[in-house]
């Protein structure tokens, strides 16, 4: 089993280092040109938050926005879709490129996981994997049920998980990634040595470890890739790539 995680560790290191860095687009919705421009910085992960109203899945951050709200399928799921259809099974003219939608769901986590698995269901070859290597991944977040009912959801719905759950290992393989707030660790004298362990305990895993709620700017995008953190959480999607393909 060590020499199992040992080359696990060698493999992300080399997998990382010779590719882009993988960058979060957090709320995306509210920035200029949601989903067109961080396709075009190709993030790793679009975050939207959403609610279920009268059997529509709305993208808003509060419940005071939505009366006006866009839903998910118009502003999300159905400009990629047409974006597949364009270039003819893959988001992008690029074919290696295949990010990930993360819906942060604000309330009733399994009305909205049915809602969202009705949409989706007939465009298997968009959002699943088995069906599409280069397909979207969707990755639930926010109110994702007990982890013990994961399994039983299609095998194109993926969590996102939490480093200090207990996950059995059917759980375990529907985590996309570990997000958890970066304001846990820093409030200790020895802040560097616990998200070091953070980073190594994720590793171990087998996941990917993205950070939430740091300060956006290219000092700490800089740390947090020195100590190890897989995904940057930003929202400043263009300088952050700009900063890292500098």
């Amino acid at each position: 089993m060590k020499h199992f995680f040992l080359c696990f560790l060698l493999s992300l290191t080399c997998l990382l280092l010779s590719a882009q860095q993988l960058i979060h687009a957090h709320n995306d919705y509210q920035k200029p040109d949601p989903l067109i421009n961080a396709l075009r910085y190709k993030v790793f992960a679009i975050e939207a938050d959403i609610y279920l109203l009268d059997n529509k899945i709305l993208v808003a951050h509060d419940k005071k926005e939505l009366a006006t709200a866009p839903t998910l399928d118009s502003l999300y799921l159905q400009p990629i879709i047409k974006l597949f259809k364009q270039h003819k099974g893959t988001i992008s003219a690029d074919k290696n490129y295949a990010p990930a939608l993360m819906i942060d769901i604000k309330e009733n986590g399994e009305g909205v996981i049915a809602a969202l698995i009705k949409l989706l269901s007939s465009h298997r070859s968009v959002f699943d994997r088995s069906v599409n290597k280069k397909a979207l991944q969707i990755v639930i977040s926010g109110d994702r049920t007990i982890s013990s009912k994961w399994s039983s959801y299609p095998t194109y719905i993926l969590f996102d998980g939490r480093p200090y759950e207990n996950y059995d290992s059917a759980a375990i393989k529907r985590i996309a990634f570990i997000s958890d707030s970066y304001t846990k660790y820093v409030n200790s004298q020895d802040s560097t040595t616990q998200l070091k362990e953070l980073v190594q305990k994720v590793h171990a895993m087998g996941k990917l470890l993205r950070l939430w709620a740091a300060n956006d700017n290219p000092q700490s995008w800089k740390k947090l890739q020195q100590l190890g953190v897989d995904i940057i959480n930003t929202d400043k999607v263009t300088e952050c790539r700009k900063y890292f393909d500098h």
